[in-house]
């Protein structure tokens, strides 16, 4: 299988300054509006690649590409066995991407989103800690539970107060 490039992130000092630069630069598109405020960039190019903006983390590159592959876990132990190490196992983010970071031997950071997620091409917040992308994940799927669990019984209280 061939291992496209799929998506690029640009990690900036101030995310909102740079998503404006490059949106009024190039004509991209750039929906911040999400929990993370992660610019998702839409280039609106054929046979291009979309990507996103973001706030850079302590110590993070400021260019990361991705990588799709069909097995992240394969990938990373292939990479460790040419000199490279992994810094971010494979992690989920429910209902946007499964992806995962590693280090080349010079250090380069290189990310890799799994290919068969129902949503290869939406990219990750900038990359952090595994515990926090795993506690973050632990949250959303708790507040998605609380909310489905207010609907029902927001819906079982209509239903009643009709009858």
């Amino acid at each position: 299988m061939p291992n496209p490039v799929v998506r690029f992130e640009i990690g900036a000092k101030d995310a909102k300054k740079a998503q404006k630069f490059y949106a009024d630069l190039f004509g991209w598109h750039v929906d911040a509006n999400n929990p993370m405020n992660y610019g998702v960039v839409d280039t609106h190019a054929k046979g291009g690649i979309n990507g996103g903006i973001t706030a850079i983390q302590k110590g993070m590159p400021a260019l990361i590409i991705y990588v799709e592959v069909d097995d992240l876990s394969a990938y990373l132990k292939k990479a460790e066995k040419l000199g490279g190490k992994t810094l971010m196992p494979p992690t989920v983010i429910p209902n946007m991407v499964t992806f995962a970071l590693f280090a080349d031997p010079q250090g380069t950071t290189i990310g890799m989103i799994k290919s068969d997620h129902p949503s290869a091409e939406a990219k990750p917040k900038a990359a952090a800690p595994a515990r926090k992308a795993a506690a973050s994940s632990r949250t959303t799927k708790a507040a998605a539970s609380s909310r489905t669990t207010k609907a029902a019984a927001s819906s079982r209280t209509t239903k009643a107060a009709k009858r």
